[in-house]
């Protein structure tokens, strides 16, 4: 049944690599709701399956088994062509090791999501101006990221994720990269960013980030073991 407060909604996924001679079985029959403006962390030691909900979230993989909606399609089932759409129209991704294309400027790195549509208009780059100035990057706009700093190349990330206003943002060890000064100001704009209601979710394993989320699930081989609120 349709549920229109749900951004996310996992039924029993269930995901199975074949390595050589053998399965592995990365998520075993999670199902998961997210309603829409949460704020949640996911949490998880290495193997855990983090990366592989990571990728599945994000239309990056499909599952083996089990279904996805994202808000009420079913996205578990799309062809390669269509999850592109998806990623492109209703997922921002926020990366530990930022993804900027080098070559490009800051506006044209936060404005890139846009040049995989027919046309750039005016607007468009406005808007990406704007978004520039809501991470504080106004003066840096003809900047590389070379000569950015990391915080400076995070704030970025986060802008680019917003360009196509995302039904979901998906944030991946954040602040990893990052001093501990510098990770705060990260932090305070992703509270910003959930005031406003958008719906985030955070791969994590600094209990002081998940603190800061209104909800955390831990992962252990392959299932939620628990979760905190």
């Amino acid at each position: 049944m349709p549920d229109n407060n749900l951004a996310v909604r996992l039924e029993n996924i269930t995901k199975v690599y074949r390595l050589e001679e053998f399965d592995f079985c990365a998520l075993n029959g999670v199902t998961l709701h997210i309603p829409h403006g949460e704020y949640l962390a996911i949490m998880g030691p290495s193997g855990s399956g983090k990366t592989t909900l990571l990728n599945l979230l994000g239309c990056l993989d499909k599952p083996t088994s089990g279904a996805y909606f994202l808000e009420n399609d079913d996205v578990s089932t799309l062809s390669d062509d269509r999850l592109s759409e998806i990623r492109n129209h209703k997922i921002g991704f926020i990366f530990q090791s930022y993804n900027l294309i080098p070559q490009l400027t800051v506006l044209e790195n936060i404005a890139l999501p846009l040049f995989y549509r027919q046309s750039v208009l005016a607007d468009d780059l406005a808007k990406a101006e704007a978004l520039a100035g809501l991470v504080g990057l106004q003066d840096k706009l003809r900047n590389r990221p070379s000569q950015l700093s990391g915080g400076q190349q995070q704030r970025v990330a986060i802008a680019r994720s917003l360009i196509n206003d995302p039904l979901i943002i998906l944030a991946d060890e954040p602040t990893g990269n990052l001093d501990s000064v510098t990770g705060a100001e990260i932090l305070n704009i992703l509270d910003r960013l959930h005031e406003e209601g958008r719906t985030l979710i955070v791969i994590t394993h600094d209990p002081d980030v998940a603190h800061r989320t209104s909800r955390v699930i831990h992962l252990m081989d392959g299932c939620i073991s628990r979760e905190e609120t």
